[in-house]
């Protein structure tokens, strides 16, 4: 679409993007409360669970996130013993992220109040939509959308 065309501000995909994913976010934790994490505390403790130790530049990779932020939702997880942050074997320059025993005893935990979290979604929602709108966001993923000319 032409810049000159962009007038009306409620169609920025960023912000609808950005707004969607922050209520579900707040929605997804309220029921992992119970378990002391939050979503993308969530989302790193089953990362590591299912592709094993990671490190900190895979793992900001996977989650599609910048390494400060990852950063700073690690440290509760390190301070809380879920996590241990040691060098890695293969490069001792890189550092590795592994879920602890307490690590994965608080992710299969907070696993249950997640499912009740997903299903309640789904069914407010709808199956089918949900399933849609995963493929959909997963195409974003996918899309090119880095490097474009900002000038123009």
């Amino acid at each position: 679409m032409p810049v000159d065309k962009v007038a009306n501000f409620e169609d920025c995909n960023c912000f609808t993007v950005r707004a969607a994913a922050r209520h579900i976010s707040q929605f997804y934790d309220q029921f992992l409360a119970s378990s002391g994490l939050r979503t993308t505390q969530f989302s790193i403790l089953t990362q590591l669970k299912f592709r094993g130790p990671l490190t900190i530049n895979a793992l900001a990779e996977v989650l599609i996130m910048d390494r400060t932020t990852l950063g700073r939702n690690i440290l509760p997880l390190e301070r809380d013993g879920l996590v241990k942050i040691e060098p890695s074997a293969a490069d001792r320059r890189a550092k590795e992220v592994r879920l602890t025993k307490a690590g994965e005893k608080r992710f299969e935990e907070a696993r249950k109040a997640w499912s009740v979290a997903q299903a309640r979604f789904e069914g407010a929602y709808g199956t089918r939509r949900a399933s849609d709108l995963r493929a959909m966001l997963r195409a974003v993923i996918a899309s090119e959308l880095e490097g474009a000319d900002h000038r123009a």
